[in-house]
């Protein structure tokens, strides 16, 4: 599956591809979403059991470091701390790697919102906008053709351009998306199936309507 985070001044989103879950499991326990801290979220493409356990050292390092510094972590000091204990997990006898990438959003204590992606090496960069995953390449190559600063200025546009990357390589529409929003100041939102389901007709009703005028155009030149 694949995640991507749009990294746009005063929201962070992130989106990634649920797969079909048996008829009679809870899908509520499939979760590649995951809150770190208040501001602090990550998703991962991988291995979900070594992401769990990823995740719960993550937290406990962010509630430690909020315990000693009296201030909530930076993104950069938690992005660095999961790229260090990954890169420990590849020079150790005995150990293997952490067989999962991440991508870490959130915002500093100065409001500043921030998107980082982890690989198993153990590197670490920031972006403005990343993909994960299986599809990863093709997400991204979709994002730097249509990443622009007026996108950035508007959050319904952020949250669009997040939906319409997704339906790049997603198939079967809104029932396999899953979406967070983070605004700067507020929780975690995890967006809904309807309201994923209506943003992603609205994206299709939209990418129509532009290959249709292009189409057009291309006809009376």
């Amino acid at each position: 599956s694949s995640g991507i985070n749009a990294e746009y001044g005063g929201i962070v989103v992130l989106g990634v591809e649920k797969r079909s879950v048996p008829k009679l499991q809870d899908e509520r326990t499939v979760r590649k979403i995951h809150k770190l801290d208040d501001h602090v979220c990550m998703a991962f493409a991988g291995l979900t059991a070594d992401a769990r356990i990823l995740v719960n050292m993550a937290r406990v390092e962010c509630q430690s470091y909020r315990l000693t510094m009296e201030d909530p972590v930076s993104m950069a000091y938690i992005a660095r701390h999961i790229a260090s204990v990954k890169q420990h997990f590849t020079q150790r006898p005995g150990l293997r790697p952490f067989g999962l990438s991440a991508l870490i959003v959130g915002f500093d204590y100065d409001g500043s919102a921030h998107l980082y992606q982890t690989d198993p090496s153990g590197t670490f960069h920031e972006w403005k906008a990343n993909a994960i995953g299986r599809n990863g390449k093709t997400v991204r190559e979709f994002l730097e053709k249509h990443y622009t600063d007026e996108i950035a200025a508007s959050d319904e546009a952020c949250i669009k351009l997040t939906v319409r990357a997704l339906l790049e390589v997603v198939q079967s529409g809104g029932k396999n998306i899953e979406l967070a929003v983070m605004r700067r100041g507020k929780a975690l939102e995890i967006l809904d199936t309807k309201t994923v389901e209506k943003l992603v007709e609205e994206t299709e009703a939209e990418r129509d309507a532009e290959a249709e005028a292009k189409k057009k155009a291309a006809g009376k030149s």
